[in-house]
Formats: structure tokens, C-alpha cells, sequence
């Protein structure tokens, strides 16, 4: 009934705030997509319900009518909690442009005389008569439905074979409420299937969106607080001088450092491919045999031998790179659509300077983990390849799809798009194509389809290495090679080596590989940086502005001042040649702290930290 009651908003909804050219065909792909959260939320509104049912499966006579008013009250409750969350997302979405969340409480409870003076007074009486007609109409809905026979089971003795099948019916709620048995759980993201934001923003149930928010909330702009507000915005302008506002015409008018001179956007860009490379470390490269091919690639291409992951998770690597934006340890920026979807991306920025439209991503797990679909889409991503999008038979590990399959995948496409025409054309319109790949067999439990070495977790590595040195031979096969920038990247480094000190530098320390035709000629990189910095390099290689991502650095600008800057759960590092710095916010404690200029190095890692965090609440 829940579940029926949240679908019936959808086209409500999509009446109100739909286009001319929103159709019977966009409501149904509305409805199918937002079913899930739905259903979870349907999940938490009948648990109480099902638990007073299985209360009055035990033997007892007296106090039986409390649980007919106890079941009516929680029904009541629960039809003006639904019937509220509802005509709340209807009034604010014209307003807002996103689904509900815990902004209007925050609004109340930090200024209610300011939060109410932005209120019309028809508009909140019409508010309070629709909420009430809402809040009587699902009432009466579910009162007719369990008044009898729900009455009479609370109303009689209860007996010993009553109580199983309640207690498997409420068991059972688990499944929806969590989204099923994957990897991921439930989360706004999985609702998000259009490049049209309005249709995903209708897919999404704003109970739900309310209740992530909620659980989510923090307050970011209270957060490490190192310093004066001031000092730290003056620190922070000598690390990043892009957060003063600068243009930066040094690094657009710089000649391409790595890149041939032919390959810019006033010429003809690169067809660019980012592989992330699950739990990749600098150390492991050195180990004997596990990983021939990008070792070969570093002689081949420019490695950058002092390049640090911004973090310990994947979705700290994701954001990084993609966004060019610093990942904080201590929260999961992925898991925040609205707030990603305002900090200009990479995919953007190409897009804006000639790149195709049709952007890609290849991944063989759950695309719904932490909120992925949702920042993917949010950033233009229109072909994202999933688990969903290959045959059971192919998922053959606990992450999903093994790397191999999801390179063919992706090999196949472009041969497609080779085969149909598409290729040469977007090449002779000066349209470059941004490809992303994401690996994953690499990580626990280490079960690949692959047995050359005998160590179960170097196999794993060098079954990825295998692929990876697969598509570069596939890349140059296909006649593709000489336009392309190939960017291998771990998104961090994991399961090796398994003493991995979270407050030690070499914990962050990642190999990164730019290969490819596009590449000038084979050099080492000797620059430090971290995975935000790509972004602001590619630019810059590119000829393209990015002053827009004012935490992302440019590895060849020898304007701006370079250093590895990085994250573990609630501490950060910063280190650069000279010196290195270590901080523990919960001990609030320098852990490591080396060179000569230490002192000034933590004060600078602190208003780095303090400034991001600044910026975080603004999005």
C-alpha cells in the first residue's frame, strides 16, 4: 500500500513540474527507477506495525485493545509523516531545484521568525489544507484495508504457531529496506537514471531524500576549526593561489610539458581514457613480476614518481581525480549529490571545450555503491556501464564483473563505434571522446579468472596488470594509439603491504602513468602532487582554463606551489621534498613531523584542511 501510495506522487509531481517534452514514456521510467527507494521506504513505515503484530502474537488477554490504538496512532503518524514529506517537496522543489532534505528544519530551528517571514501566508494555508487532506485520504486508505482483519488478530489470545510466520513476515522487511543483498545499500542514488535532473529528482522519494539527509547531517562549516577564519583563507591562498580569484593565463598559455604540441584544443585534443586501478601502490610496482606491464609503461610513457592517492577509499579516489577536488577522510563526499553536483568536474570542462557529449564508464561492481551513479550522472556520464549491464553468469565475484570482461566491453564498444562510422566522424568534427574504466578484481577477495603466480594476492595485481596491458595492445591494434591519452591511476592503495600505516606517508604513495600517442616522449616526472591535481593538469596540458577548481594544481605551472596533500579518516599529511607532516585531528597530534620548515608546513596543512571544509558547507 506504502509502496503504491509514493508512485501515485510521481506523476503528480511531474504534472507540476514537468516540460512539454516530459511524456507517457518519461513517467514510467520515473516510476520504474524510483521504486526501489520506495519500496525501502515502504519497508520502514510498516516495521512498527509488523512488531506490534508479532507482540500480540504472544498469549495474553488483557491490554489487547492498546494494540488496535497503538497500531491506529503509528498509521496515523505515518500518514502525516508521508503526507508532510510530500507536499513539502512539492512547495520547495521550485524553489530549491533538488528533493527534500533536513533544510527546512534547519532553517526553522536556526531562525524561525527568518524562515517564516519568506512564507506567503496563502501559500503555508494551502500547505496545512493539503497536508490534512493528504493525511486523512492515506488514513482512511489504510483503515479500510486493515480495520477488520488486523483488529480481530491484535483483539484475539494469540497462540504458539501464530508468531513464526510473523516474525519471518518482519524479517523479510530487511530486503527492501536495504536495497536487497548487494554490496551497496539503499541510497538516493540508485533513483538517478537520466541526464535530465528533474526526472531524477522526481524518481526520488522525498521521505526518503529527508530521511538520508538527516541521518547524513553535519556541521561543515564548524568543522576544524585550526585557526582564524582569516589567517587560514591567507595560508590556504599561498598553497592554492587559484582560491584568490587569479586567472590563470600562466598555465593556459604554457606550452604542453608532456603532450605533443599538436594535441590541443585548438588542435586536435586527445581522445582521453582514465583507468583506475583498484589498490594499486607504488611499493607493489617494485615487487618481482606482479606487474610487468605498467612497469613497462612507466619506460614507455611519464611516470610521476612522487604522486600520492588523496585518500584511503574509493570513493575518496573517484572524487579526487574526477572532480579535481580534495575527498576529506572523515566523510564520503560521494554520498552528497547536491553538493558534487556544484563542484565543476573534469568530464564538465571537456565537455565545454569540444570533447563529445557521449562520456563513458566502465565498471564491473554495483554502480549504486556510495552514491556513484548519482556523481556520475551529475557530472554528464551518459553510458555507465554497471554489473546490471552483463549476464550472471559473467559476475563471477563478490565485486561483480572480473576486469577482463569490463575491458572487452569497453574494447567492443569502440570497435562498434569504429565499425558504424561514429569514430571518424566525431575525428574529423575535432570532437575527442572521455573514457573512464574503473578495475576491481584487485581488491578482496582477490578471486580472479587468471593462476600465474602462486601469492593469491600478487595473482590478483598481475591479473589486472594483464588487462590493463591487454587494452594498451588493443588501443594500438585498432588504429586509435597515436590520439590518445591512456592515465592509469590507482584509486588508493590497499591489501598491499598489509602492515600499511594510515599515519605513514608511503601509505598514499601511488604510481601514476600517462601513456599513449598523444605523450611527447618517455620522462620521469619528479613533481609532487596528489590525485586532485590531475584535473588541473590535463587542463593545463590542454590549453584550457580551470581557474574554476581552485584546489586542483597544475603539476607544470612553476607558479604555484607543489606538494602531496592527503587524507586518512581524521588526519591529514602534507609533505613536498624538503618536508613532511603528519597530523592526527582526533589526538589532535603531529604524528610525523619532518624537515625544516615543519612548523609552517602544519599551519599550512591546517588551513588547507579548515578552508576545504569552508567550502564543503558553501556547496
Amino acid at each position: 500500500m506504502w509502496a503504491l501510495l509514493f508512485v501515485l506522487q510521481k506523476p503528480i509531481f511531474l504534472a507540476i513540474y514537468g516540460t512539454a517534452d516530459s511524456g507517457l514514456a518519461d513517467t514510467f521510467s520515473v516510476i520504474y527507477h524510483g521504486l526501489s527507494l520506495d519500496f525501502s521506504m515502504a519497508g520502514y513505515l510498516t516495521v512498527l506495525p509488523g512488531l506490534i503484530l508479532l507482540v500480540s502474537a504472544l498469549p495474553f488477554r488483557r491490554g489487547r485493545v492498546v494494540l488496535v490504538w497503538a497500531v491506529r496512532v503509528v498509521f496515523a503518524l505515518s500518514a502525516l509523516v508521508a503526507a508532510l514529506a510530500f507536499v513539502a517537496n512539492i512547495a520547495l522543489y521550485g524553489y530549491w531545484q533538488f528533493p527534500l532534505d533536513s533544510t527546512p528544519i534547519f532553517f526553522i530551528v536556526s531562525s524561525p521568525s527568518a524562515a517564516m517571514a519568506s512564507v506567503v501566508w496563502w501559500q503555508a494555508l494551502l500547505g496545512i489544507v493539503a497536508t490534512a487532506i493528504f493525511t486523512v485520504a492515506i488514513y482512511i486508505a489504510f483503515y479500510g484495508l486493515w480495520n477488520g482483519d488486523v483488529e480481530n488478530v491484535l483483539m484475539s489470545k494469540g497462540g504458539k504457531m501464530d508468531w513464526l510466520p510473523l516474525l519471518l513476515l518482519n524479517a523479510s522487511l530487511f530486503l527492501p529496506i536495504r536495497g536487497g543483498i548487494t554490496v551497496s545499500t539503499m541510497n538516493t542514488g540508485k533513483a538517478y537514471f537520466s541526464q535530465h535532473m528533474l526526472l531524477n529528482h522526481a524518481a526520488v522519494n522525498p521521505l526518503f531524500s529527508f530521511m538520508e539527509s538527516i541521518t547524513h547531517q553535519e556541521d561543515w562549516a564548524h568543522m576544524y576549526r585550526f585557526m582564524d577564519d582569516k589567517k587560514a583563507h591567507r595560508l590556504a591562498e599561498a598553497m592554492l593561489p587559484k582560491l584568490r580569484g587569479e586567472a590563470d593565463s600562466v598555465s593556459t598559455l604554457r606550452p604542453a610539458a608532456v603532450l605533443n604540441d599538436s594535441m590541443r584544443v585548438d588542435g586536435h585534443a586527445p581522445d582521453i581514457y582514465i583507468v583506475f586501478l583498484e589498490s594499486f601502490s607504488d611499493t607493489l610496482t617494485k615487487q618481482r613480476d606482479v606487474t610487468p606491464n605498467l612497469n613497462r609503461l612507466k619506460r614507455e610513457g611519464v611516470y610521476f614518481r612522487n604522486f600520492y592517492a588523496n585518500g584511503f577509499r574509493t570513493d575518496r579516489g573517484l572524487v579526487s581525480v574526477l572532480l579535481g577536488y580534495p575527498a576529506p577522510g572523515a566523510l564520503s563526499l560521494m554520498k552528497y549529490p547536491k553538493k558534487t553536483a556544484h563542484i565543476t568536474s573534469l568530464a564538465a570542462m571537456l565537455k565545454a571545450n569540444g570533447y563529445a557529449s557521449d562520456l563513458r564508464y566502465y565498471y564491473g561492481g554495483d554502480a549504486d555503491f556510495t552514491n556513484m551513479r548519482s556523481f556520475l550522472v551529475n557530472q554528464g556520464f551518459k553510458n555507465i556501464t554497471s554489473d546490471v549491464n552483463f549476464p550472471i553468469s559473467e559476475r563471477l565475484s563478490k565485486w561483480g564483473v572480473p576486469d577482463h570482461l569490463v575491458f572487452k566491453k569497453a574494447e567492443e564498444d569502440l570497435t562498434k563505434e569504429a565499425e558504424s562510422g561514429l569514430a571518424k566522424e566525431r575525428q574529423d568534427e575535432g570532437k575527442p571522446t572521455f573514457t573512464v574504466i574503473q578495475t576491481s578484481s584487485s581488491h578482496e577477495p582477490f578471486d580472479v579468472p587468471y593462476h600465474r603466480l602462486s601469492d593469491k594476492v600478487f595473482n590478483a595485481f598481475a591479473y589486472t596488470d594483464n588487462c590493463i596491458g591487454q587494452f594498451v595492445n588493443f588501443l594500438k591494434k585498432s588504429g586509435r594509439w597515436q590520439r590518445s591519452l591512456v592515465i592509469f591511476i590507482p584509486d588508493h592503495l590497499g591489501a598491499w603491504p598489509k602492515d600499511a600505516d594510515s599515519f605513514a606517508a608511503w601509505r598514499y604513495h601511488i604510481p601514476m602513468v600517462w601513456v599513449g600517442g598523444a605523450i611527447k616522449r618517455p620522462m620521469v616526472v619528479d613533481t609532487f602532487g596528489s590525485q586532485q591535481d590531475i584535473a588541473a593538469t590535463v587542463l593545463g596540458e590542454l590549453g584550457i582554463a580551470n581557474s574554476s577548481m581552485a584546489f586542483s594544481k597544475d603539476l607544470f605551472d612553476g607558479h604555484t606551489p607543489h606538494y602531496a596533500y592527503f587524507m586518512m579518516n581524521d588526519g591529514f599529511g602534507i609533505k613536498n621534498k624538503a618536508n613532511e607532516v603528519i597530523y592526527d585531528n582526533k589526538q589532535q597530534k603531529v604524528i610525523v613531523s619532518k624537515g625544516k620548515e615543519k612548523g609552517r608546513f602544519l599551519r599550512y596543512g591546517q588551513a588547507l584542511l579548515q578552508v576545504l571544509f569552508d567550502d564543503i558547507a558553501k556547496r
